[in-house]
């Protein structure tokens, strides 16, 4: 992860990236957006036209100072500023409007573009969490999306705004002086310059600096959860090097953005000044030579004109300002947008699965047939390509034949492994560490699909079987216990979310968990927060134990359950996965030995083959590995 985001660091946004962010939000409010936009061009005529304004007023002035009726003229005068003054309103209420509605369609885009990413990632293969630290997914959910608020509800309806504006004081300069309209150009090429210029320097260094924020935040989420491990082995001083080269990076890269940023609008404020002063005495130079004026309107070159001019100048210069000044939050906004189209980009776990699990019951002729109630039992549901629809109940019968598997292409980890578990029987799996033991269970809920060979469930190839519908048939207790905030008995009834107080009791009995919750402060009402924080790790394990008994399934993966649980908490525990695995096919990993003698059959692993198998009797017998790693004479690593 972390060469993939040095590969991206220094790159601009992509083309596209802006587009694509504006359909969606015009997906998201078909309607708001493009009645937010009219509200936007009003506002930003409307500051345009004052100038227009202010050579009829300076206009009608000089005609009356040369003879004409001042009382007329106040009259032309107060109609013109009534004009405006009614044109203003009407920008005035477009503005409010458009603010208000910016802030619904921007909160709104976020909020959806939140759940969009919650729900994609909820369909992404375990693969992208085994390769991405939890960090960086977490900056998509802050710091990316912080960026895209700020271009969403500022950067991109101000550079609109003044984008307008341009377009707008332009047309009316060439409407009145070509010549002062050349003077002003000259001198935007000047400012379009220097932006160009300085703007493309803090780009590059903003783009690095989101980047880097996302690699902080996964290394600060990384060094959080290892602190215990850093204090035991007295890693601070390292752990705080390590911290201060990422911050450092961070910092040289944030501070080199924003030292380019700010001393953009100095730069173009000053050009801006001298641009005024040129085009005040150019103005000055033709009137008093008495030059022709060469515009679209035809008038000729007058006070009237030159006045309003200046204040366009300004104006002009001022939107060129403005527009450098969001180039650099719409750059971080769209690199943030980018992140976050990676993400909604990532590819899908795929699912070509047809076969389902339903409900049903045993018909008088022995076949099944699916029930729309809660039976208990259940089975199998085939399409055939014939429109046919057979029902196979679910019984636990796994098998593998000659599977082959590998992690990345070309490095094989499982070399032809062939299997077989009948329902009810309890099978484990021994090797030392990476020897392919939980890559076999990651298999059978299809984690990971196999490269070669065949995986049959209850005679079914788990390719045709919908991998939510496979995975509703297994339990499995990992290593790592996850427990989520909320009460110890919606920990348990994660496990099957239909469960009533009753059956989650019950389930918790069987794992041996139910003696240490009723001594909690408010038993099964218990909140747990951090992770089960507050319980040990054997109790923490139990809830586990008791959140896969809930959901009953006739298949159950037991990944090094008892690992991490002393050896009287064992005992207990050992009484209620033996009740649990009762009459279910069970697939057992674990470096205790002394837990797996009663197995039906138990694999000897070694780089990815299975290279004994047998009951323990037998194994014993072999005097193998098995048996060496038995009596000590070889250790598991």
């Amino acid at each position: 992860m972390a060469n993939n985001q040095k590969s991206m660091r220094g790159r601009r946004a992509p083309k596209g990236v802006l587009g694509r962010l504006i359909r969606t939000v015009f997906e998201f409010y078909p309607v708001l957006l493009p009645v937010t936009l009219v509200c936007i061009l009003i506002n930003a005529i409307v500051s345009s036209i004052p100038a227009v304004f202010m050579q009829n007023v300076i206009a009608v002035v000089e005609d009356t100072y040369q003879g004409g009726d001042w009382a007329a003229a106040s009259g032309r005068i107060v109609k013109l500023l009534t004009v405006l003054l009614v044109l203003y309103g009407i920008s005035l209420l477009a503005g409010v409007l458009y603010t208000q509605l910016m802030a619904v369609i921007t909160q709104g885009t976020l909020a959806k573009l939140r759940e969009k990413m919650f729900s994609h990632m909820q369909d992404l293969p375990i693969r992208y969490f085994d390769t991405h630290s939890h960090g960086d997914i977490m900056s998509f959910y802050t710091n990316d999306i912080d960026t895209l608020r700020q271009m969403i509800s500022q950067s991109l309806p101000q550079t609109m705004i003044s984008a307008v504006t341009l377009l707008s004081v332009f047309g009316i300069m060439m409407y009145y002086s070509v010549w002062l309209a050349l003077v002003v150009v000259l001198g935007v090429v000047i400012m379009t310059y220097v932006a160009r210029y300085v703007s493309g320097h803090s780009s590059r260094f903003f783009l690095k600096q989101q980047m880097l924020v996302a690699e902080a935040e996964g290394f600060m989420e990384e060094m959080m959860n290892g602190q215990k491990v850093i204090k035991v082995f007295c890693h601070e001083t390292a752990a705080e090097k390590d911290f201060d080269r990422v911050n450092d990076e961070l910092f040289e890269n944030s501070c080199r953005a924003h030292r380019y940023a700010n001393i953009l609008m100095p730069l173009l404020g000053n050009i801006g000044n001298v641009m005024y002063v040129i085009v005040a005495l150019t103005g000055g130079m033709l009137l008093l030579s008495g030059a022709p004026n060469l515009s679209v309107s035809g008038m000729a070159l007058s006070i009237s004109i030159v006045v309003p001019f200046l204040n366009m100048t300004k104006q002009f210069a001022g939107a060129i300002g403005q527009v450098s000044n969001q180039v650099n939050m719409v750059v971080m906004g769209l690199a943030g947008a980018h992140r976050i189209f990676m993400l909604l980009d990532e590819q899908e776990e795929t699912d070509e699965g047809y076969v389902t699990l339903v409900n049903a019951r045993e018909k008088a002729d022995g076949t099944m047939e699916e029930y729309p109630e809660r039976t208990n039992v259940w089975a199998w549901k085939h399409p055939h390509h014939d429109g046919t629809v057979t029902y196979t109940k679910l019984e636990g019968d796994v098998r593998f034949f000659n599977v082959d598997f590998a992690y990345d292409p070309g490095k094989t980890v499982l070399h032809d492994v062939s299997l077989y578990a009948k329902p009810g029987q309890k099978v484990a799996f021994v090797g030392s560490t990476g020897a392919g033991k939980t890559t076999i269970t990651n298999l059978i809920n299809r984690f990971y699909d196999i490269e070669d060979g065949k995986i049959r469930y209850d005679g079914i190839n788990i390719n045709k079987i919908k991998k939510a519908d496979l995975r509703h048939s297994l339990g499995i207790v990992l290593q790592d216990t996850n427990l989520f905030t909320g009460t110890v008995m919606e920990n348990i009834r994660y496990g099957n979310l239909e469960a009533s107080d009753e059956e989650c009791i019950a389930a918790a009995r069987l794992a041996g968990a139910d003696d240490f919750i009723s001594r909690l402060p408010e038993g099964y009402n218990t909140k747990l927060t951090g992770n089960g924080a507050n319980l040990s790790q054997g109790q923490r394990q139990l809830l586990a134990i008791a959140r896969a008994a809930v959901a009953d399934p006739p298949v159950m993966i037991l990944d090094e359950a008892t690992s991490s649980i002393d050896t009287h908490t064992e005992a207990i525990v050992q009484r209620g996965m033996d009740a649990l695995m009762m009459g279910r096919t069970t697939f057992v990993i674990a470096h205790r030995l002394s837990t797996i003698q009663n197995a039906n059959a138990i694999m000897v692993l070694d780089h990815g083959r299975i290279i004994e198998r047998g009951t323990h009797e037998e194994l014993i017998k072999q005097k193998g590995t098995y048996y060496q790693l038995y009596t000590g004479a070889l250790e598991l690593d």
